[in-house]
């Protein structure tokens, strides 16, 4: 790099004198008058001194001329146009040097032309050099003819590391269509994709649409893993918003990019007002949903943040990376089990938490099926001991994390979860605290999800398991379930139950089927999928709200307030005291009692309705 930077400025000393000697020439109407000249030569020196100063300024000498384009060629006007008047200021003004006025103008202008000349044509050569050794063996077709597209374009062009060739671009928009960008052709919109695959024999597709509506890249995406090419794609507008495009930044496609469903919109300075300055404690704070809690907590300048996790490597993990992104952050770190009522009790008297994010629980279906009582300790009579240390020390608010499988249950971690959401509309309406409980579908990527197992299975060579054919589920990626459970907290008056409107189900078969494919495999024919019959307590559907809860808008169109619906807080407490003696005391009949507390729990229906 650096011998280049000496090699350019040698090239540009000799360009001096050379702008200089035909700019005269020119100038004197192709007669060169020598007189002229050698009132010029004694001073080339001071000439060359002043470009090559002010080139260095305007960092001629550290761009990237491999990707030359529009704004370097900028950057080289600006610096020989100040090059310029400072030689108007030096030789006209200041040393009289006896020259033709027009000459301040022309030999810029050579200049110009002698210095793009050079720049820009190495990167043609360094073009011409790296197209004779691709491999025509892999062809790419690039999803959008915008602005990331092209930038991905043209590194791929001119980068040596690339042994790559992009063969055709596809857009929607009908303008482009025939038009070239970097010599290569637009070919049409996304309903030719399968056909462009096919005449260009292209192997890689990069989808480079991070402004398109997430409707839009879900459909595109489903229609290029039909081609069974390897699928590359920007991960979001942000990376563009950030000048983070290019090669290294595209990423496999996941499954999250088939959802096709609008990210939540929330209002990011209501959330950080909230957060601002507040004593914040998160249960669970290690986990999938606690951990980007923790993280986007940490982002909004908190008093203090609280960190209260069971299970010591998760907190580890997240504590040396918000250490290391938040070096400013004072963070605190628990080891303790919410079961632990004086454990609870004593860090709550600590740390004095002004708002508490419960996202502490036991939440896979068929383990808590095998082990009831667990569920019950942890997920009810853990939150009964966070609720009432709340109340006591004055937590301001108090967020619970629940479920969509908490709607009717057919499983004791739903039926645990829907308890939860008892004990926060009864305390509600007797503390001073404002408690509200958070319920949303599936999480993708959370640990647990059925995502994670179907990629073990696919990386083994199948086959995929499905329970059922037809079974469906709600989901969301983990910023959109923290982004709700954040807006909940300011929206919260007391007793709500805040409801995600997820849009529409998404089939488990259909989810396994795109993994496959999305991995380069042919369900049924590489990856076979087997459905092994719905496990004990689990539906074909989970709902998000009871018919009697009803829905009630919010500020915010993907939020929704269900009405609480009224129970008999003297019977439920006391039926508590007797759960919590038969969980200890290891009772097998211990569903029929909660079963007794939450009317529509139906521990014995597999599968539900």
């Amino acid at each position: 790099m650096f011998y280049r930077m000496i090699l350019l400025a040698i090239a540009d000393a000799i360009f001096v004198v050379l702008a200089s000697f035909l700019a005269m020439f020119i100038r004197m109407e192709f007669q060169m008058d020598w007189e002229l000249w050698f009132n010029y030569v004694p001073w080339i020196w001071l000439d060359i001194v002043i470009t090559l100063g002010v080139f260095h300024f305007f960092k001629l000498y550290k761009s990237l001329w491999t990707f030359a384009s529009m704004p370097e060629l900028r950057e080289m006007i600006f610096a020989i146009v100040t090059c310029a008047f400072i030689k108007v200021m030096v030789f006209a003004l200041a040393l009289s040097i006896v020259i033709p006025r027009s000459w301040y103008v022309m030999e810029p202008m050579v200049l110009l032309i002698l210095c793009s000349f050079t720049r820009f044509s190495y990167r043609n050569l360094r073009s011409i050099k790296n197209n004779s050794k691709m491999s025509i063996d892999n062809k790419i077709m690039i999803v959008g003819a915008g602005e990331a597209g092209n930038i991905l374009l043209r590194e791929t062009l001119l980068s040596s590391h690339v042994n790559q060739k992009v063969v055709c671009l596809i857009d929607d928009d009908p303008v482009k269509k025939g038009k070239y960008m970097n010599n290569v052709p637009i070919v049409g919109n996304r309903d030719t994709i399968i056909d462009n695959v096919k005449k260009y024999e292209v192997t890689e597709i990069y989808i480079a649409m991070p402004s398109a509506m997430p409707k839009d890249r879900s459909d595109i995406v489903k229609i290029c893993e039909t081609t069974g090419c390897q699928l590359k794609i920007l991960p979001g507008i942000y990376q563009m918003m950030s000048g983070e495009v290019s090669i290294s930044k595209l990423r496999d496609v996941e499954i999250e990019d088939l959802l096709g469903r609008d990210p939540i919109d929330v209002d990011i300075d209501q959330i950080g007002g909230y957060i601002k300055d507040k004593v914040i404690m998160i249960t669970g704070g290690g986990g999938s949903i606690g951990s980007e809690l923790a993280r986007q907590v940490a982002a909004r300048d908190p008093k203090q943040l609280v960190i209260v996790d069971i299970y010591e490597n998760n907190a580890y993990n997240i504590q040396m990376e918000l250490l290391h992104n938040y070096p400013d952050l004072n963070l605190a770190v628990r080891i303790a089990s919410i079961r632990d009522n004086g454990k609870i009790d004593k860090l709550f008297d600590e740390f004095r938490p002004d708002i508490v994010y419960h996202a502490a629980a036991h939440k896979h279906v068929p383990l808590m099926e095998d082990s009831p009582n667990e569920a019950i300790k942890n997920n009810v009579f853990g939150t009964l001991n966070l609720v009432k240390a709340a109340d006591k020390y004055g937590v301001s608010h108090f967020v619970q994390i629940s479920t969509d499988k908490a709607v009717n249950p057919t499983n004791i971690m739903g039926a645990t979860k829907r308890i939860c959401e008892m004990i926060i509309q009864a305390y509600s309406k007797k503390s001073e605290t404002i408690f509200a409980a958070v319920r949303f579908g599936n999480v993708l990527g959370s640990n647990g999800s059925v995502i994670p197992l179907f990629k073990k299975q696919i990386e083994q060579g199948g086959p995929v398991t499905v329970t059922d054919k037809n079974i469906i589920r709600y989901f969301m990626t983990i910023p959109e379930a923290v982004s709700l459970v954040m807006q909940a907290g300011v929206y919260a008056k007391g007793g709500e139950i805040f409801v995600l409107d997820m849009g529409e189900p998404v089939k488990i078969d259909d989810l396994a089927r795109n993994l496959i494919k999305l991995s380069g495999y042919t369900p049924d024919v590489d990856i076979p999928i087997v459905y092994t019959g719905l496990r004990p307590g689990e539906k074909l559907y989970e709902e998000l709200l009871m018919n009697e809860e009803g829905l009630q808008k919010t500020q915010n169109n993907s939020i929704f307030i269900g009405h609480p619906i009224e129970f008999d807080e003297t019977y439920f407490f006391k039926e508590l005291r007797e759960l919590r003696l038969h969980a200890n005391m290891e009772e097998g009949d211990i569903k029929e009692l909660v079963h007794k507390i939450v009317p529509t729990y139906q521990p014995y229906i597999d599968g539900g309705k």
